[in-house]
């Protein structure tokens, strides 16, 4: 009787924290359905709708670190529900947001909030489940509800915007958090191992400095074309705070963040997953979406339903993942996802949208559910290779691995596609020096360009925008492609001798 106890009652944080993942996962995905609306309702620049999208992401990698190890310090109950709070909190301030800076600003609230979640899900799900196969059970079935929160997200962001403004898309979070919360509250057990010591928040605030640094010098440098020299400089800065960060690190007694974990060859395969999956998957998702509405001029509820095959696949790829990975191997299961995400994506670049017939959708399906399970066998490698105690550092590692993954795939995606499309527009050739650079930086500032010229204009310059954002699509899915395939590989490689750790004392 005892055992059975204990079974249901693992199960049932299992379900507690997976109601607290949930609306973490859908504002990650609710909003790429949203972007031409927003971007045409606020008047953004293509830059600002970036730093909109992925200010969330790429903040909360920097946060999740620090995150997880104030959670394995004051304990992941207490940091989880202080999260939920700390996010719904701040979906009512972006909800109303009236400008796109103090949208940036709500965002990185939103961050905050869910740093606190996401060590604290996956700290927990590894101190309930010792049992290597439970714990491949539960990882997956945690993945399939962020597949599906993914999943409903377009769809409900869609829905929204058909109805309602933009904020909507942000003000649906609340009532989900009023409900979360206090489940989420009844369910997690009170109490918990607690570690000691002090907290350092200043390699936090190093951490934190140099990634978003980093990644502005990749977007001011190639996204909005700011000088050489300016670039270099905040660049510089950020390697410098990340160099700074490491050796501290290496040096401490008490490490915020364990590098010698990155000494097993399986979390670092996880890492590489993680960063790929959550990247391209992010990337593709925000591609397809403006192709929708911007070039074949779909509604945003349109633009939902075609991406549903995407995220409705992915939803069934955790428990197939922790199903393959117990049958074949972990190793095979993941290098195999890899390479065959690479060649769905590489027959969808050359696919037309237009006349999607059964091909499209079947190749976004396979798409989806070859990521997730990719994601899922990431969450198994890394979680599988530490010990229990060692759990709220690896959980923090991994979501980084995720969240850095879709932050940088929005950036890295944005860029490219920004810069593929300046170089492949014909505009024409009366417009204005001004307006012509403007509308050549995006689909979206052609769309705003647009707006400013009489109706004949307005409708050449908009073809013409379609015209090269088709071709900018197929390029980016075309390099998306090459780069998986050959990181398929290097993971077979990286896992060749995976053992998972037994019984969480290994």
């Amino acid at each position: 009787m005892r055992k059975t106890s204990a079974d249901s009652r693992r199960w049932l944080v299992l379900l507690a924290v997976m109601l607290a993942f949930l609306p973490v996962v859908l504002d990650m995905t609710i909003l790429h359905v949203a972007v031409p609306t927003l971007t045409q309702s606020l008047g953004a620049s293509s830059t600002e709708v970036l730093w909109i999208i992925d200010i969330y992401p790429l903040v909360m990698a920097g946060l999740l670190v620090p995150m997880g190890t104030l959670a394995d310090k004051v304990g992941h109950r207490r940091l989880l529900l202080t999260g939920l709070v700390v996010f719904g909190a701040a979906s009512g301030l972006a909800a109303f947001a009236p400008d796109a800076r103090m949208l940036i600003g709500a965002r990185l609230v939103l961050a905050l909030g869910g740093a606190m979640i996401m060590p604290c899900v996956l700290g927990i799900i590894r101190r309930a489940f010792e049992d290597d196969a439970e714990r491949a059970m539960a990882l997956g079935l945690w993945g399939t509800v962020g597949a599906a929160g993914a999943a409903i997200g377009p769809l409900i962001g869609g829905a929204l915007l058909e109805h309602f403004w933009w904020g909507s898309v942000f003000l649906i979070n609340v009532p989900v958090m009023l409900v979360v919360a206090p489940a989420s509250a009844l369910l997690l057990p009170r109490a918990e191992p607690a570690g000691t010591g002090r907290w350092a928040f200043g390699q936090a605030l190093l951490l934190i400095l140099g990634m978003i640094a980093t990644v502005y010098a990749i977007k001011a440098g190639f996204g909005a074309k700011q000088p050489l020299p300016v670039v270099a400089l905040v660049l510089l800065f950020g390697l410098a705070m990340l160099g700074f960060f490491a050796r501290l690190q290496l040096r401490s007694r008490q490490p915020m963040l364990d590098l010698s974990l990155f000494a097993r060859p399986a979390i670092l395969a996880g890492m590489i997953m993680a960063l790929v999956a959550t990247g391209a998957l992010a990337g593709v998702e925000l591609t397809l979406a403006q192709e929708l509405q911007y070039v074949l001029g779909k509604t945003p509820i349109e633009a939902g339903l075609f991406m549903i095959p995407i995220m409705a696949a992915a939803a069934c790829g955790g428990p197939v993942a922790g199903r393959l990975s117990g049958l074949f191997g972990l190793r095979l299961v993941a290098g195999l996802s890899l390479l065959v995400s690479a060649l769905a994506l590489a027959a969808l670049a050359f696919t037309d949208f237009g006349r999607p017939g059964v091909l499209v959708p079947g190749l976004l399906a396979l798409l989806g559910l070859m990521l997730s399970i990719g994601l899922t066998a990431s969450s198994i490698a890394i979680m599988g290779a530490v010990e229990a105690e060692r759990a709220g550092a690896a959980g923090s590692l991994e979501a980084t691995g995720y969240e850095l993954g879709t932050g940088l795939g929005i950036t890295l995606f944005g860029v490219f596609m920004s810069a593929v499309f300046s170089h492949t527009i014909v505009l024409p050739p009366d417009l204005a020096p001004a307006l012509a650079e403007t509308a050549a930086r995006s689909i979206g500032d052609t769309y705003l360009v647009a707006r400013q010229l009489p109706p004949g204009e307005a409708q050449g310059l908009i073809d013409a925008g379609r015209q090269a954002f088709t071709a900018t699509h197929s390029v980016l899915l075309t390099t998306a492609a090459a780069l998986i395939g050959a990181l398929s590989l290097l993971v077979l490689a990286m896992l060749k001798s995976y053992r998972p750790v037994s019984g969480g004392h290994g």
